[in-house]
């Protein structure tokens, strides 16, 4: 007979570091297609000079990015700069 699966051990201070680095390598593209949005707005064949409105939101997406960039750095440093904790050799491994 076969012993039931177990499940899978990912510990929490590694798995949270991953996905807050997966999130700051995401972070250029959804600023960037942010930025994109006003300009998708405009069409090619009228040429319009960018409206008060498209100001602000431009440079509250600005501002918002490093905010959450100065987050993630800061998270990031937390984590990366603890001492690695001791667990049990391999948990996955069979024994």
């Amino acid at each position: 007979m076969s012993r039931p699966p177990r499940p899978q051990f990912l510990a929490r201070d590694s798995y949270r570091m991953r996905r807050l680095m997966d999130a700051a390598k995401f972070l250029p593209l959804f600023g960037f297609v942010l930025l994109l949005l006003p300009l998708m707005r405009h069409s090619p064949d009228v040429e319009a000079p960018p409206t008060a409105s498209e100001m602000v939101y431009l440079f509250l997406v600005w501002f918002g990015l490093i905010l959450l960039a100065l987050l993630m750095s800061l998270g990031l440093r937390r984590v990366l700069s603890a001492p690695p904790q001791k667990s049990d050799p391999s948990p996955l491994s069979e024994d």
